[in-house]
């Protein structure tokens, strides 16, 4: 009886033990799926809206919106149009890396480039945009637009020889008064050293007697002047020599003054570029050759011609990421040729070329090209006949995906609207001047 009490009473306990075990099982399972069902139910109730968001986290979403939603954006209440006068969205938005370029349409009046009917072209959504609003309140005949960076575009008056600065978006300008240019203005360039700084560049006098100066925002004043000395270059260009080309009104010049003639807008146009730590500026001289500025070591050189004097060219230089290419229009064997080149090592490399199909109509219409380059590595290329009953075309070129497009027209009030040249920029409220 002793032997068979303790196997009764285990007997008993495990047999009560396994329905109590299985019975917590049960009920550990059901409390599971009713948590689960609890917690479907507080996330479906519970939404999270942008109203819900605090002010910090709303602005830096807000600020990854597309550029051309920021005047809808702020007629949608009152917290959202307060980010027009904040210095914390603006600072969100210049953490903002990159923004797909835009370009200011340039008409070939210069007194209408500036007025109330600003065209630009949106290369996010490609769409032409008015920005509907007078970019300067002076006389617009005496102003130029010369130069770009960032978010701001420069232009000089071709009265007092002084320079505007201007944040299309914003409408906040800075006049920069002439600084003793008794010397040949030829070239200005700009570059963004910060998001809430730039500097302006100037290249003035005859080759080869050069000289530049700059303006830095940070300290609002204009450094000395410093002259350029010309590098030896055994390659380099005889000016003496007669040049044939096509000037940019579209006429070929016999140079024997050797004098380039191009667009008010493309008068000073330059492309600056930083790469170890040195700032060289590249300009069309007179002659039509590419002159490089090295500023860090104050020195000058011709670069190597594209194409044998007796061609017809017209040419252009861009600025992308950090890269100087040359934009070429020639004609040859009954063709037009529109072609890309960059320089590497004192040598010209082939970029792109736009297909024959696109460039054939082009050909024998006494055209010329003005381009630019902006983010994202893209050029806009204008082309222009001389006549009034000459073609216009507008051609971009996508650097990384090596494609060509070509624009629609842009219409203004039923009739089309022509542009002979453009300047890029960032579409950044947050660019100060």
């Amino acid at each position: 009886m002793c032997s068979a009490s303790p196997l009764s009473s285990t007997s008993r306990i495990v047999f009560l033990d396994l329905p109590k075990n299985m019975g917590f099982s049960a009920m550990k399972r059901k409390s599971r799926e009713r948590d689960e069902e609890e917690e479907e139910d507080y996330n479906t109730d519970t939404v999270v809206t942008l109203s819900d968001l605090n002010e910090d986290v709303l602005e830096r979403v807000l600020s990854w919106l597309p550029t051309s939603s920021y005047f809808r954006m702020t007629s949608v209440c009152k917290r959202w149009k307060s980010t027009q006068t904040s210095t914390t969205f603006k600072l969100a938005c210049s953490q903002v890396p990159s923004r797909d370029p835009w370009f200011f349409m340039i008409s070939n009046d210069s007194s209408t480039s500036s007025s109330s009917s600003s065209f630009v072209y949106d290369s996010t959504d490609n769409s032409w945009r008015n920005l509907n609003r007078s970019l300067l309140h002076d006389r617009r005949d005496l102003f130029t637009p010369v130069a770009s960076s960032a978010g701001l575009l420069c232009f000089r008056c071709s009265v007092s020889g002084g320079f505007l600065l201007r944040n299309p978006f914003t409408g906040s300008s800075r006049e920069i008064p002439c600084q003793n240019y008794n010397k040949t203005l030829q070239a200005v360039a700009m570059t963004t050293i910060t998001p809430f700084s730039y500097k302006l560049v100037t290249i003035s006098g005859d080759i080869p007697n050069l000289c530049f100066k700059f303006y830095e925002s940070s300290s609002c004043s204009w450094s000395k002047e410093f002259e350029l000395v010309k590098k030896s270059n055994t390659d380099d260009d005889d000016e003496t020599g007669t040049v044939y080309f096509l000037s940019k009104t579209g006429n070929v010049v016999v140079a024997a003054s050797n004098h380039l003639q191009r667009s008010p807008s493309k008068q000073y146009s330059s492309v600056i570029t930083v790469k170890d730590n040195v700032e060289t500026v590249y300009f069309l001289s007179s002659h039509g050759t590419i002159i490089a500025c090295d500023l860090t070591n104050r020195t000058f050189t011709h670069l190597p011609k594209l194409l044998p004097p007796f061609l017809e060219y017209s040419i252009d230089l861009v600025e992308c990421n950090g890269t100087m290419f040359v934009v070429l229009l020639s004609e040859f064997y009954e063709s037009a040729s529109l072609r890309i080149w960059k320089l590497e090592k004192q040598s010209w490399v082939h970029v792109g070329m736009l297909p024959p199909s696109m460039s054939h109509e082009l050909y024998g219409r006494n055209g010329d090209i003005n381009c630019v380059g902006g983010d994202g590595d893209k050029i806009l290329v204008c082309f222009n006949g001389n006549l009034p009953e000459e073609c216009y075309r507008y051609f971009v070129y996508d650097l990384v995906k090596e494609e060509w497009s070509e624009l629609p027209r842009c219409f203004n009030d039923g009739e089309a609207v022509e542009f002979v040249s453009a300047l890029s920029f960032q579409p950044r409220i947050e660019a100060t001047v």
